[in-house]
């Protein structure tokens, strides 16, 4: 999405812009001036149990750079793009530039895996730029890999004109009939939401506060979370979303969102809730503690703590005053630190200086 959003704000600043992958980029849904989409065929062949995604993306790569005379290559997470942009760099005789971008599971995830160890740390030191999502995952990616090369810290953005809390969104009273708080949690549902956490946090956060629960999304650990509810008797008041696109909506409802993840790298939905003035209870961990302020935009706990972080979440309910006042300072450090702008103006001059303008 980061790469996407990044594309067309540098399309709109007047940059020629060129996407290549094998299917056309989530939220790219309409023509725009100065971006291109160029698609990556993966041929598969008998003789391959998986087709060979990295060297077609490699040939496409030299295809358009060859074609359109890129300038810079900017790939993001490093397996298997960084990998794929090296090769093509090296077939354009070293003539394009490699800005390699780490988003979290890339690096902590796949990249740390011994199968992919090596070649993520070769296409790293050979990258000419490398940017991380955060100062956490920068640290990370020194500490597993070893790498030497500098690593700039540029954040995630959020498009604040767009997050932003509608004062008359539609489906409150959907969802919250007599007036409920509105609890809200956003992910893929993997293990590492601990998606059976939130629903313990809620169950516990219910007891004392009228309040419902907003699942949006999907993923393996759904049954689990369904289970958890089933166990708690609190059917009625937890909604299984599925995946949205209007998630703008979904925020501007909410009365607080809650991460209880056990790692972020950064933690792109607890700042889209911020920009839409919704306070973040969050776990400390990762990159989360350089987005949410403690006790200003939300609350920070201690991973695995279901009591602290069901205590913070019945802080913010239950007081309107606190509730407005976070929320409010959650939508300024949205606007001050990870606005669409600022970081693109930020990408711009890394490029510049890169290119040696």
């Amino acid at each position: 999405m980061l790469a996407t959003e990044l594309g067309l704000q540098l399309a709109r600043r007047g940059h020629e812009v060129h996407f290549i992958s094998y299917d056309r980029p989530f939220r790219f849904d309409a023509p725009q001036e100065r971006v291109n989409f160029h698609k990556v065929q993966v041929v598969e062949y008998p003789l391959f149990q998986y087709p060979p995604y990295s060297l077609a993306l490699t040939s496409r790569m030299v295809e358009v750079a060859t074609e359109v005379g890129l300038d810079i290559l900017h790939v993001h997470y490093a397996v298997p793009h960084a990998a794929s942009a090296y090769m093509a760099k090296q077939m354009l005789n070293g003539n394009i530039k490699v800005v390699t971008t780490l988003h979290g599971t890339d690096i902590t995830l796949v990249g740390s895996n011994p199968s992919y160890m090596p070649i993520t740390r070769y296409s790293l030191e050979n990258s000419d730029g490398i940017t991380a999502v955060s100062e956490y995952l920068r640290k990370e990616t020194v500490e597993t890999f070893a790498v030497t090369k500098p690593i700039t810290v540029i954040y995630n953005f959020v498009d604040t004109a767009k997050f932003h809390r509608i004062a008359r969104a539609k489906g409150k009273r959907k969802y919250a009939p007599h007036g409920e708080k509105i609890v809200m949690h956003l992910s893929n549902f993997r293990p590492v939401k601990r998606i059976g956490d939130v629903v313990e946090i809620f169950a516990r956060v219910r007891k004392d506060v009228p309040a419902k629960l907003l699942l949006v999304g999907d993923g393996p650990d759904r049954n689990i979370a369904e289970q958890h509810v089933r166990d708690h008797g609190i059917e009625r008041d937890v909604h299984f979303l599925g995946k949205q696109q209007a998630v703008v909506e979904l925020y501007s409802i909410s009365d607080a969102y809650l991460l209880p993840s056990e790692t972020e790298s950064f933690g792109l939905s607890a700042l889209e809730a911020m920009s839409c003035e919704v306070p973040v209870v969050a776990t400390s961990v990762g990159g989360l503690p350089e987005v949410v302020v403690h006790s200003e935009t939300g609350f920070l706990c201690s991973l695995g703590d279901i009591d602290e972080m069901a205590e913070a979440v019945k802080l913010i309910l239950s007081d309107d005053s606190r509730w407005k006042t976070m929320g409010k300072a959650a939508r300024e450090r949205a606007i001050s630190h990870f606005n669409i702008n600022d970081v693109t103006a930020k990408y711009e001059e890394y490029y510049q200086t890169l290119l040696g303008r």
